[in-house]
């Protein structure tokens, strides 16, 4: 009972992650902009980061169980 809000968290990292990895790979393989505004230089690198942190996290709290 109590691994249910490491389970939950480590879920929603993970697929939040994975999500954010794939739609800046889907974009940037159209040639769409990643961020309305921001030059690609810095919109596709920040966004990767992102994503690699919070599946990262994700998968730490997987571990953490």
């Amino acid at each position: 009972m109590e691994s249910a809000p490491g389970i939950f968290a480590g879920a929603v990292f993970t697929l939040f992650g994975a999500g954010m990895l794939l739609w800046t790979g889907a974009r940037v393989r159209h040639r769409a902009p990643v961020a309305e505004g921001v030059r690609p230089a810095v919109a596709v690198p920040l966004a990767v980061l992102a994503g690699a942190l919070s599946l990262a996290l994700g998968v730490w709290c997987f571990g953490r169980l």
